[in-house]
């Protein structure tokens, strides 16, 4: 019995180092890609629209595909799911950021998740004003 799971210890140790090296090579690859087929000027410039990106006049889901589409030109700031949650957060319009913003969202997902809630009630709000 302890053979057989010292085995799968092994087994499973020498998968996720493989899956480690997979990561670090994909990574290496992207790097490559980018660097020999996407000028540097083109990169510092879509950084700098990541940096300056707000929602503005976009539903929350158009603002996250934008988002989503510049976050590649800036890996270095969106470091983590949190990090990347936060400055999402930061982008929304006044009125979203400020009911979103006291909320820890861990991952992206929880802060798009959120937004979207809050976008329809606040649509369906206005709506229900206009008709009275």
């Amino acid at each position: 019995m302890q053979t057989q799971a010292h085995t799968q210890a092994a087994l499973q140790a020498q998968l996720e180092a493989q899956d480690g090296a997979i990561e670090d090579a994909w990574d290496e690859f992207v790097r490559l890609f980018w660097a020999k087929f996407i000028p540097e000027h083109i990169q510092d410039r879509m950084e700098e629209e990541f940096l300056s990106l707000t929602q503005g006049s976009m539903t929350v889901l158009e603002y996250e595909a934008r988002f989503a589409e510049l976050s590649k030109y800036a890996p270095h700031i969106v470091t983590d799911e949190s990090r990347k949650a936060k400055k999402f957060v930061m982008g929304l319009k006044p009125s979203l950021r400020m009911r979103l913003a006291v909320f820890d969202h861990r991952t992206l997902d929880e802060a798009l998740s959120a937004s979207c809630r809050q976008e329809g009630e606040m649509e369906q709000y206005l709506e229900e004003k206009k008709a009275s």
